[in-house]
């Protein structure tokens, strides 16, 4: 597995002598830098190659886990294009091993400051170990819910449609409030979802409910009585 050990590093620009010998081909200082490109607008392939990989090991590693997140959506069938990373829910008590046969197989493990998850990168993609979901701890009845599902050839456990959309949901603040990605989630599992129990289990957030009254207005749920 290819890791990414930091960005890489760019060349100088023209590599012409510094200034000091009063060269006339001397460059400005802020010239020997390349501008940054821009990264590509989509990762699909690479962060599906990522996950089969990393789900590949968590699979021999015997402990239970769930796909989450964006790529857990495309898994189930939404036509989501993948640009950041690619996040496993796992118990907090399987943390270690995991993180070790992770490393094992060459998957560079990264610390961050939060205590809810384990970063890591491999083939150049991010990957985000998840112990709890929304603030809520992942519970072994939580991945006991996930479907094995078909990720780009290779099956893995992937969070269920309604527990994806109650952690979406719970996921929005004042700060990140964007409907736009989960509108085709909604409309792509609306069949497959529990309303009753996203509704349940969101209860006292404004904007999970300004969602669902969202998507009663555009008809993708049924209007409740006095809506």
């Amino acid at each position: 597995m290819h890791l990414m050990e930091g960005p890489p590093v760019r060349p100088e620009a023209g590599g012409t002598a510094s200034s000091r010998n009063g060269s006339p081909h001397s460059a400005p200082a802020d010239a020997s830098r390349a501008p940054s490109p821009a990264l590509p607008p989509d990762h699909t392939q690479a962060i599906l190659e990522t996950t089969k990989e990393v789900g590949a090991v968590l699979k021999a590693s015997g402990r239970p886990f769930a796909l989450v997140g964006s790529v857990a959506a495309y898994a189930h069938g939404i036509p989501v294009r993948l640009q950041h990373d690619t996040d496993f829910a796992i118990l907090r008590e399987d943390a270690e091993v995991v993180t070790e046969a992770l490393r094992e197989r060459g998957v560079r493990i990264v610390d961050p400051p939060e205590d809810w998850l384990v970063k890591a990168r491999a083939g150049g993609e991010q990957i985000d170990l998840i112990f709890s979901l929304a603030g809520r701890p992942v519970t072994a009845e939580l991945l006991d819910r996930a479907q094995t599902l078909p990720v780009d050839s290779v099956h893995m456990p992937v969070l269920a449609p309604t527990d994806l959309m109650v952690c979406r949901l719970l996921a929005l603040s004042e700060h990140h409030c964007d409907f736009g990605p989960l509108l085709p989630v909604a409309r792509g599992l609306r069949e497959r979802i529990d309303w009753g129990r996203v509704r349940e289990d969101t209860t006292g957030s404004p904007m999970a409910e300004a969602f669902l009254y969202l998507l009663e207005l555009l008809d993708v749920l049924p209007r409740r009585d006095g809506a």
